[in-house]
């Protein structure tokens, strides 16, 4: 009964962790849409942008969503990892990872570490610079900002290699996470193989826009 137990619980937290993951994969759809804007229309990133920071609705309703959303991801990861690391049997003299699983699932915490690290240095970069202009500094609102302030932040070449490299690492992270998501929640039919090529495309076309990104305003500003 208690190992019955202890199954179901684990299921449970890897069912929460799917679930959490696909509701960032949505917000990384929407934001790599919208950051390819710049690419295209400096007035037009700067409408989108400002909607963005200025509609109540995003501002304290989905953005407090978000920032819990990312929490307990990776919390769940990590208690997830705790667990399996004390679950594997210590009669294993030498764990050979390869055997059985790619580089990206067994490198999930690594990989997610790094992300969790990026996400501190975009926080930074943009969301805290954002409250600070809005709510200390009291700033009116300047609808053409927003271009001038994404393209200064890929001036300097050694941050915009930590944000390849992060984006890189994302999409080694989604590789994995998209489809693991879909087990997890125990969704196996006939759309299964399509869903998993759908990952797959996901894992490269998101991270890789965002390389594409910054680097264009690198070379190009």
């Amino acid at each position: 009964m208690a190992k019955s137990a202890v199954l179901k619980s684990s299921i449970a937290k890897k069912v929460a962790m799917a679930l959490s993951g696909i509701f960032l994969i949505s917000f990384l759809s929407l934001h790599v849409s919208l950051n390819l804007v710049s690419v295209f229309s400096k007035d037009a990133f700067n409408e989108a942008s400002q909607f963005m920071g200025y509609n109540p609705v995003i501002q304290f309703v989905m953005q407090p969503i978000l920032a819990l959303g990312v929490l307990f991801h990776f919390i769940m990861g990590f208690v997830l990892e705790y667990k399996n690391n004390k679950a594997r049997p210590i009669a294993y003299a030498k764990y050979n990872g390869a055997a059985g699983a790619s580089w990206a699932s067994r490198n999930m915490i690594v990989s997610g570490l790094v992300i969790l690290a990026f996400f501190g240095l975009h926080f930074y970069d943009f969301w805290f610079a954002e409250i600070s202009y809005k709510y200390i500094e009291g700033n009116a609102i300047d609808a053409t900002r927003y271009y001038p302030e994404l393209v200064e932040k890929f001036h300097s070449p050694i941050r915009t290699g930590l944000y390849c490299i992060a984006f890189l690492l994302l999409s080694i992270h989604l590789w994995h996470g998209f489809n693991s998501s879909f087990q997890s929640v125990g969704f196996n039919n006939k759309f299964s193989k399509s869903l998993h090529k759908l990952g797959y495309a996901f894992a490269i076309l998101v991270p890789f826009g965002f390389i594409f990104i910054a680097l264009f305003h690198h070379f190009n500003n």
